[in-house]
């Protein structure tokens, strides 16, 4: 069995548990809209720095591997030498290297720098929750937590607004101050925070951090590179094969040593483990209907990038009403209800953006968002609160980094899972509409839609067809990719859900 008695903390009065929250929220939303920003901003980077679609690609993804392979060693550190400490430090790495792009027109420097600030984010990450749940009392984390997991649901949301509003008034250095900005004035929020650690004098399991930061490194590398050089590809394979193996070590040698960095069996928790998998499907799908829908948004409907934002600025709404009331409805419904309600009700959103067309309106796209976000505000907060709240009070920090590694790995599976099905299903729908076009047209429009799309303005009048060949061999490949999330979508609510706990707190199935 677990241990999840809870230390004798001394409790906080209800105004700095508010202010705590606040920063908490802060923090979680700066590196969370950092996550998806750069992606509203690519067009403009890629002209200014002359930058290569590897390049691109890196700008976005080293900040991404950064911060999944660091955030168990991070969340460990915080517990045992201060989550403030770990919170400051975080923040002022990532507001340094949030400085170098907005200076350099370099795309080494950038991506170096966005490395650096994603090492920054994995300390940011976990001392958010890890500081807001050691503030609360026991009876009243569900309802914080809720708070916290809305705000970071719509950190994408607001990672985009924010670009496009800057995009539409500066170039796209604003981008970077706006962060290295943001880091700043949180940094100097935190500093009135009060400090939180494991009052324990354990030792910090180093070959355990170091393990598993290197598993998760190496498999999300092997993910992120499947679009690119396909699932087959011998790179791929071999980095998601040695990313399985090492989780297996680090499993084993976690059962093995007296002070673990995570306690595996925490996973054999119904709560904790239906968490997990809840938030790894749900931003495997979300992050996978981002990069479909963004690009048929902008490329497809011809949407500005501040356009985009505000229209998928609906997903937000359902997830700020119902995440702080899931403390009323999660003991009434009980999580394996919740669960699978919510992702079957994303589901059914994904389904229902398979009737657009090239010629669209917003309130065709506007109510299967608003079914697909009702299912992720129905879920968000109690998966949140169930890793949370099953985990004992000294591994706040690294139950805190469990949630985020998984949100992390889920991102990082859809991005590559959506990504690699549509580059697939595009190309073979337009390749018959390209016969008749030279053969380095034909090489450039079949690579992408964005490709395509500029072959065409070149073409004047003659690239009539093309354009509108592209966008419905896009729409084809999007449908098609949306078909496949759902169906992965609904079939992980119904294996969740036989694991998870009922109103009752029993599983259906015990592992």
């Amino acid at each position: 069995m677990v241990d999840t008695t809870p230390l004798e903390v001394p409790i906080a009065s209800a105004r700095t548990r508010a202010w705590t929250l606040c920063v908490a929220c802060l923090g979680v939303l700066l590196v969370i809209s950092s996550m998806v920003a750069l992606n509203t901003a690519l067009g403009d980077i890629a002209v200014a720095m002359s930058a290569s679609q590897t390049q691109l690609t890196w700008i976005v993804d080293g900040y991404t591997l950064a911060l999944a392979c660091l955030l168990l060693p991070a969340g460990a550190i915080g517990d045992r030498f201060g989550r403030r400490a770990a919170l400051l430090a975080g923040l002022a790495v990532f507001g340094v290297a949030s400085v170098i792009p907005a200076l350099s027109s370099d795309p080494g420097h950038v991506i170096a720098a966005r490395v650096v600030a994603g090492a920054g984010a994995a300390f940011i990450m976990p001392a958010t929750l890890s500081l807001l749940t050691t503030a609360y009392p026991k009876e009243q984390r569900t309802k914080a937590i809720a708070i916290w997991a809305g705000i970071a649901g719509c950190g994408a949301i607001v990672g985009m607004l924010g670009t496009g509003l800057l995009l539409a008034i500066w170039s796209w250095q604003a981008v970077f101050w706006g962060f290295a900005i943001g880091a700043a004035l949180t940094f100097v929020l935190t500093l009135t925070v009060k400090e939180s650690k494991d009052p324990a004098t354990t030792p910090l399991d180093g070959l355990g951090a170091v393990t598993i930061g290197v598993a998760v490194a190496v498999l999300v590398f092997g993910i992120l590179e499947a679009p690119a050089r396909g699932w087959g590809h011998p790179v791929v394979l071999s980095c998601i094969a040695a990313g399985i193996v090492l989780i297996a070590v680090f499993g084993v040698l976690e059962l093995r040593v007296r002070h673990p960095l995570l306690d595996v069996r925490l996973f054999r928790v119904p709560e904790f483990g239906t968490g997990a998998a809840a938030i790894t499907v749900l931003f495997m799908t979300m992050f996978g209907f981002f990069y479909l829908e963004m690009q048929f948004l902008q490329l497809v409907l011809g949407y500005s990038p501040l356009g985009t934002a505000v229209a998928l600025s609906p997903l937000a709404v359902p997830l700020l009403i119902l995440s702080p009331l899931s403390a009323w409805y999660l003991p009434r419904l009980g999580l394996r209800f919740v669960v699978f309600t919510g992702l079957m009700l994303m589901a059914i959103g994904l389904l229902g953006m398979r009737g657009l067309a090239v010629d669209a309106s917003y309130a065709e796209l506007a109510w299967p968002l608003l079914v697909m976000s009702t299912g992720v505000g129905l879920f968000t907060a109690p998966t949140t609160s169930a890793i949370m709240t099953s985990a004992p009070d000294d591994k706040q920090g690294v139950a805190s980094a469990v949630n985020d590694t998984t949100r992390e790995m889920g991102a990082a599976l859809g991005i590559a899972l959506a990504g690699s099905m549509l580059a697939a299903r595009y190309t073979h729908e337009i390749m018959p509409a390209l016969g008749r076009y030279p053969e380095p047209l034909r090489t450039a429009a079949a690579g992408s839609i964005g490709e395509a799309l500029n072959a065409a303005t070149r073409l004047g009048s003659n690239g009539t067809d093309l354009a509108f060949a592209a966008k419905m061999s896009f729409l084809y490949a999007m449908q098609g990719s949306l078909t496949v999330l759902a169906i992965v979508t609904a079939g992980a609510a119904v294996l969740i859900s036989m694991f998870a706990p009922g109103r009752d707190g029993k599983a259906l199935f015990r592992r």
